[in-house]
Parts: structure tokens; C-alpha cells; sequence
């Protein structure tokens, strides 16, 4: 189940995060205030709390008697009337305490010096007993004599409680109106912060198969988290536009071959019709109708290759290898009369070892007869096509003819689907522009690359270059005599 928050926009997540996150810091800023207030508030009350105990620690006088004890003079004291003390002598005797103390007899504090609390008549006492000292006579010689007494005192934390209140109900209040103030503040910011992303999705989604135009924003180009997004779709889009330009092509060539094709079939036969012919002319014309037709279909053949080469589908189980070595060698037989017919010699100097290459056996020996194939086509009478294997990081193969070459103008061209650098020996080779754009695809589907180096007047040489497989190559039976 899918929860709503996650089909909001992303300016409704960014508002809501930022107001959280706020909320969250004004939480912990009214903690943290309450912390220090708290601090400051009873620590200035521990200072009020000694300063009264020296209070009253100032009323013990001398009592004027025989064994020179000492009293509590209350007349001069003007402290609180909520605040309770009482005042022991060394010996525990009560020299005094205020008309409000709870109770009777005995201090009301705990067995050690310092603050405790305790409750009077439901009413919270902070209180501090304390151990001071007093001389009494003076005058005498020697300084007078020093007497101890024991001081208990006690106020109530009502008001100190009141002003942490206080002190904090402001810090809420504050951040309370900070953050009302600053919600609308950030979401305007934020609205305006996305305005470059909302003028990109606009921009793309005006693009269309038949209007590819895509000119974004200056500000999504300069805007860091924009330029990445930016630029990938101006690459995916480039991308499709040259897909849909290939294709269109694609379509327009086949169907401008297939038309040729068929037209020539046409023709043939309208041929044989316009008038009666003999046996031997009938049969001449079913010959020329019967080539033509396999030229249709070896046309249709390769353009279904040419399909399942580029569909980037994997083939099930395990990655398909093959040796080019022997690939290479049943290419070189298979074509033998091919090279026989034209006078030309294939030398190939086959390595010790089987070479694996990352290619089922049906596309290494597509490739490798291509490649011959081409080259047999376009060498003269007489000379010799070289066939070259090596295997160091990576797989070499070139295939170099000494026929004459292609022109600079043809050659970033000769990988393109139904392109014929010379259209006028597509019937004496029976080539549709395919061969090569097979072998491309084939080639880059294993990962690897296919180059072509040619001089006019020199010959060509195709290079492919593949990686090494990692399992043992595929074999398969020698043709058979």
C-alpha cells in the first residue's frame, strides 16, 4: 500500500521537510532553554539563599551571660514572611527561628550541609542549612572568642518556578511565530527555486517524435543539481532523434530495395508476356526470375539478421563462445571456389591453439564470411587477400584486400545500412549495403569494435578487435564433403 505523502510533489516534500526539521529545532531549543533557565534561575537563588543565611548569620549576638553564649537579635532582621530558618548553637540548643517554621523541636533539614527540598504545608522549600561562624566579645584581649552556630534556611521556589515559565513560554512563543513566519517565507523560496526544474519538464514534454527540438533554460544549465539532468536529456534525446532518423531510413532504403527487387521480378515476367516465346527464351526468362528472386530473398534474409543482431535481447543460459580459428578456416573453404573463380588467393597462417571469442558460432561465421566475402568481391584477378589473427589483451582480426579501396568520402559511410559506395556493381556482387552493417552490429553486441583503414588504389583493411571468452569455445562438425 502506497502512502500519500509519496505522491506529493517534490516542493511539498521539501516545505514539509524543512518545516519538520523547524519544528523539530524549536523543540530543542525550548528544551535547551528550559535547561539553562532553569540553571540561571536557581543558581541566582542559591546566591539569594546565602546572602539571607549571612542575614541571619549577622542577628547572632552575644547573650550577655556568665558562660558567654550567644542569641538570635530578630529585631533588625527584614526578611520574607514566606521564608522559614532556625538558628542552633553548637550544642544544639535553638537560639531562635521564624514565627512561620512548620512543626516543633528539632531542625528541619538533613544530616549534612547543603540545599534540600522539602515540602511545608504543600507549599516547595528550597533549603540550605549551613555551618557559621561568630566571635563574640569583641573587645576583649585576644579578638573576643569564636562560637559556632548552625543556620537552616528556607524559601519557597514558587516564583523561581513561575519565572522558568515565563521564561520559557517565551522561547515557544518566538519560535512559534518564527516558524509561522518562515513557512510561507520557505515554500514561496522553494516555489521559486524550482521554477528552473518546472521550465525543463515543460520544455520536455514538448517533445515529440516529430518535433525533437529541445532547447533548455540558460538557468538549468548553470544550476548544479539541474546540469546533469540537463544534459542527459539533451543526450537521451539526440540519441532518439538519430534512432528515429535511422530508422525512417531504414524503412525508406528496405523499402526502396525490396521495390527494386520486386519491380525486376515484375518486369522479368511482364517480358515473357508480351509475345509468344519458345521453350528455350521461356526457360532463359524463368532463370533470370528465379536469380531475381533469390536475390529478394537472400535481401530479405539479411534484413532479418540485421533485425535480431540489433533487438540486444540475451539469448538464454550461459554467455555463447566459439573458436575463430576454425570459423576462419570453414569461411576460407566454404568461399574456395568463390576465390578460384576470381583468381585470388586467401593466405591465412592459422595460430597453434584455439582462439575463444565471446560469439555463437552462426555470428563469428557471419562475420568472417562477410569480411572475405567483401574482399574476394573487390580484389583484381591475381592477387592476394591476407587474413590475420593475434591474441594479446584482446583479440585481433584483419582482413586486408589490395583492390581499389574506398574513397575518403565513402568511408565514414561504409557501416551505414544500405550504403553502396559504387550502386553500380550491386547486381555483379549482389550486394545490398548490408554485409558491413551486420557485421558492426554483431561485432559491438560482443563487446567489441570494427574499424576499416583504406587508400584509394591500394586496397582495405577491416579490422575487428574482440575480448577474450572465458569459457571453452562452442565446436561444431567440419562441413561436409
Amino acid at each position: 500500500m502506497k502512502l500519500p505523502f509519496r505522491t506529493k510533489s517534490i516542493a511539498f516534500r521539501l516545505i514539509s521537510a524543512v518545516l519538520l526539521v523547524e519544528l523539530v529545532s524549536s523543540l530543542l531549543v525550548i528544551f535547551l532553554s528550559f535547561g539553562y533557565e532553569r540553571h540561571v534561575h536557581f543558581h541566582a537563588f542559591d546566591v539569594m539563599l546565602h546572602g539571607r543565611v549571612d542575614s541571619v548569620l549577622g542577628a547572632v549576638q552575644d547573650a550577655e551571660d556568665a558562660a558567654d553564649n550567644v542569641m538570635l537579635d530578630q529585631r533588625d532582621l527584614h526578611l520574607p514572611p514566606d521564608d522559614i530558618y532556625e538558628v542552633y548553637d553548637v550544642h544544639g540548643r535553638l537560639l531562635g527561628r521564624s514565627p512561620n517554621w512548620p512543626g516543633s523541636g528539632g531542625p528541619l533539614t538533613p544530616a549534612k550541609d547543603g540545599f534540600s527540598r522539602f515540602t511545608v504545608n504543600q507549599r516547595h522549600y528550597r533549603v540550605l542549612r549551613l555551618h557559621g561562624s561568630r566571635i563574640v566579645d569583641p573587645g576583649e584581649p585576644g579578638g573576643g572568642k569564636l562560637r559556632q552556630v548552625t543556620i537552616v534556611y528556607g524559601a519557597p521556589v514558587e516564583h523561581v518556578w513561575r519565572a522558568i515559565r515565563g521564561a520559557v513560554e517565551f522561547y515557544a512563543a518566538g519560535s512559534l511565530l518564527l516558524l509561522v513566519v518562515t513557512g510561507p517565507l520557505i515554500a514561496w523560496l522553494l516555489h521559486r527555486g524550482l521554477l528552473p526544474l518546472r521550465q525543463l519538464a515543460a520544455l520536455a514534454s514538448n517533445v515529440t517524435a516529430d518535433a525533437m527540438q529541445f532547447n533548455p533554460p540558460q538557468s538549468a544549465r548553470t544550476t548544479p543539481e539541474l546540469a546533469p539532468l540537463t544534459h542527459a536529456l539533451e543526450s537521451a534525446l539526440q540519441r532518439l532523434e538519430r534512432a528515429f532518423v535511422l530508422q525512417r531510413t531504414f524503412v525508406s532504403d528496405a523499402a526502396h530495395e525490396l521495390k527494386t527487387a520486386v519491380a525486376v521480378v515484375k518486369s522479368s515476367l511482364q517480358l515473357l508476356g508480351l509475345r509468344p516465346r519458345t521453350a528455350a527464351e521461356y526457360h532463359a526468362g524463368l532463370e533470370r526470375c528465379l536469380a531475381d528472386s533469390a536475390r529478394l530473398e537472400d535481401l530479405v534474409a539479411k534484413m532479418l539478421t540485421l533485425a535480431r543482431v540489433e533487438d540486444g535481447t540475451p539469448a538464454p543460459g550461459p554467455p555463447p563462445t566459439c573458436d575463430i580459428v576454425a570459423c576462419i578456416q570453414r569461411t576460407i573453404a566454404d568461399l574456395d571456389t568463390v576465390a578460384e573463380l576470381r583468381g585470388v588467393q586467401v593466405a591465412f597462417a592459422p595460430p597453434p591453439a584455439a582462439v575463444p571469442v565471446p560469439l555463437a558460432t552462426d555470428d563469428c561465421l557471419l562475420v568472417v564470411s562477410n569480411l572475405l566475402l567483401n574482399a574476394l568481391q573487390h580484389s583484381p584477378q591475381g592477387s592476394t587477400v591476407a587474413v590475420r589473427l593475434s591474441a594479446h589483451d584482446a583479440i585481433e582480426l584483419a582482413v586486408e584486400d589490395h583492390g581499389e579501396g574506398i574513397s575518403p568520402d565513402a568511408l565514414p559511410h561504409v557501416f551505414e545500412r544500405f550504403y553502396r559506395g559504387d550502386p553500380s556493381r550491386t547486381r555483379s556482387t549482389g550486394g545490398a549495403g548490408l554485409g558491413l552493417a551486420i557485421c558492426k552490429a554483431v561485432i559491438e553486441r560482443a563487446g567489441g569494435t570494427i574499424t576499416i583503414a583504406s587508400q584509394p588504389g591500394k586496397g582495405a583493411t577491416v579490422t575487428v578487435s574482440l575480448p577474450k571468452a572465458e569459457a571453452q569455445p562452442a565446436k561444431f562438425s567440419p562441413p561436409s564433403a
